[in-house]
């Protein structure tokens, strides 16, 4: 049986914590890769054209051979849901054990999401903790064990775990602001993503 981990998100535009945070995944979890996924329509948020965040992605990670970018979302039409994601995904990869890779705050709100339900016993989570504002990483464990709790009071099993990673505070809003205030966002998002966002012109109160 293959092990593969799903990595879904926006990625307006990818950065340094998405790589950092999918690196740590295939070193800490015996995975055979990564799968990036963008999302083609995000349901709570406006994003840049799908084909300028998967081009970024494509530059992002085409040297770590761990890493593959997926444009199975580029199929659809209508709003991107997880479910439908993993749905189409395993369609592909016959006798895979599947692990899905998010954020803490992201998956605190798993019970909420379309068919989160049904998802949340189909995937091991790994989870990225958030230690920002003071936040420690047992505070980290308690949050994912009070999800636990809401599925389990439902009959609903979840496989979990944290992940250990640096901290670092990088977000894809505050590199879109800095590119709106015309700040250097060097040393935030690879060189050939800043390349492309500088020829691109995204972000940028003159884009598009």
């Amino acid at each position: 049986m293959q092990h593969i981990g799903i990595f879904g998100g926006t990625f307006d535009p990818v950065h340094w914590g998405h790589l950092l945070l999918a690196q740590a995944t295939l070193s800490q979890v015996p995975l055979e890769k990564v799968i990036w996924v963008p999302s083609l329509n995000p349901p709570h948020k406006k994003a840049a054209l799908f084909k300028n965040r998967a081009e970024m992605l494509e530059l992002a990670t085409r040297e770590n051979p761990g890493f593959s970018v997926s444009s199975i979302e580029s199929k659809r039409s209508g709003t991107s849901y997880a479910i439908n994601t993993f749905m189409d995904l395993s369609c592909g990869y016959a006798n895979t054990y599947w692990y899905w890779i998010t954020g803490l705050d992201t998956f605190q709100t798993l019970p909420r999401w379309y068919r989160g339900r049904e998802l949340a016993q189909m995937c091991h989570w790994l989870i990225a903790p958030r230690l920002l504002d003071g936040r420690t990483i047992a505070q980290s464990e308690l949050i994912c064990k009070e999800v636990e709790q809401q599925l389990t009071q439902q009959s609903l099993t979840i496989r979990w775990e944290l992940l250990k990673i640096p901290l670092i505070g990088i977000s894809s809003s505050l590199i879109r602001k800095f590119c709106r205030e015309s700040q250097s966002i060097r040393y935030l998002v690879p060189e050939s993503v800043r390349y492309y966002i500088n020829t691109h012109n995204l972000y940028s109160d003159k884009s598009e």
